[in-house]
């Protein structure tokens, strides 16, 4: 049986295990290693197909957020980036919680230091602290409440008008926010690399394309993105207002990863990826940390129980309070 010590040696300098694999069925193994550690793979939407299909459970942050709250599970394999991970071991502190690759991060929450945040809080000392989920532990430890894209205007509505709010790290979903409220909440200057890499210009020129379609948008795009959008919403609003819609034809602008779960629940209607400003492989935008994960990692991780996610226990007793009440009011 390999020992601890060796597992923690064939971690390479990558951040995951990646040992040498005979030709193997990952599905096969995966399934039978996730019975015998009586396992659970939660992934985000922003996964590769293969690995969506596989997941016991897919969601957007604020649905994983709840999985991972109630799972009954010994192991949890988080299928997505770091800073979801670290939130299902805050919640399930004495529970096993791995990524598959410990690389894989998120460009938002790298925009909020918290160091930096931290100065920036002090010198708000009135202003009560409202965080979106895409961010670091210590900055949910420096946080009153800690929000999704599905929920931020509940938490924001239950607070008293007159309270000043600091929101955080995403300015584009803080300035949508804002308008949605009424609200002029203190912004922190952070974003998504993947929302911000929509073309408008390549838009116009797509819709002119199919002017049938409605463009669909999530709020951490850009503001003049957001003005030509029909609809507005997270990522399992995106795909409720696709599958509830009489429209036929729609173009995304989220990451590209929701067009798989989209499409199988609309197998009849015409799904468009929003382009990107840059050319890539899909002419779309699509998340570089959440394609780290692949079946190979998900295979060596859940084989050899690393890459394994801790939070150190004070920092994660700071934590849990704004989850908790973000959770609370998401019941």
């Amino acid at each position: 049986m390999e020992t601890l010590a060796t597992a923690k040696r064939n971690l390479n300098e990558k951040g995951f295990l990646d040992i040498e694999t005979p030709n193997i069925d990952y599905v096969e193994e995966i399934l039978k290693l996730k019975k015998e550690k009586n396992a659970v793979i939660l992934a985000h939407y922003y996964q590769i197909d293969e690995i969506q299909e596989i997941a016991d459970f897919v969601g957007d942050s604020l649905a994983l957020a709840q999985q991972a709250a109630k799972t009954d599970a010994d192991v949890i394999v988080f299928a997505g980036v770091h800073f979801m991970a670290e939130t299902a071991k805050i919640l399930n502190p004495t529970k096993k919680v791995l990524l598959p690759d410990l690389l894989a991060g998120c460009s938002l929450a790298d925009s909020c230091p918290p160091e930096s945040f931290a100065a920036f809080k002090k010198q708000h000392p009135d202003h009560l602290v409202v965080t979106y989920i895409n961010c670091s532990a210590e900055i949910k430890a420096l946080s009153d409440y800690v929000c999704t894209s599905s929920n931020a205007k509940k938490i924001i509505d239950s607070l008293p008008k007159e309270q000043p709010i600091i929101f955080a790290p995403d300015r584009n979903l803080g300035d949508y926010l804002n308008k949605e409220t009424g609200r002029e909440m203190l912004l922190w200057d952070g974003a998504c690399m993947v929302h911000e890499a929509f073309s408008m210009e390549k838009l116009i020129d797509l819709y002119k394309e199919h002017p049938d379609a409605e463009i669909i948008a999530h709020p951490e795009s850009e503001a003049h993105l957001l003005k030509v959008a029909k609809y507005i919403g997270s990522t399992s609003g995106l795909l409720n207002y696709v599958k509830n819609s009489e429209k036929n034809k729609f173009i995304v602008a989220t990451e590209a990863g929701i067009l798989f779960e989209m499409m199988q629940e609309n197998p009849d209607k015409i799904i468009i990826p929003a382009p990107a400003k840059e050319d890539n492989t899909c002419a779309c935008s699509e998340c570089a940390y959440m394609k780290m994960n692949t079946m190979k990692k998900l295979y060596l991780c859940l084989k050899h129980e690393l890459p394994n996610i801790e939070v150190e226990s004070e920092l994660a007793k700071k934590a849990i309070i704004p989850i908790n009440r973000m959770l609370e009011l998401s019941k």
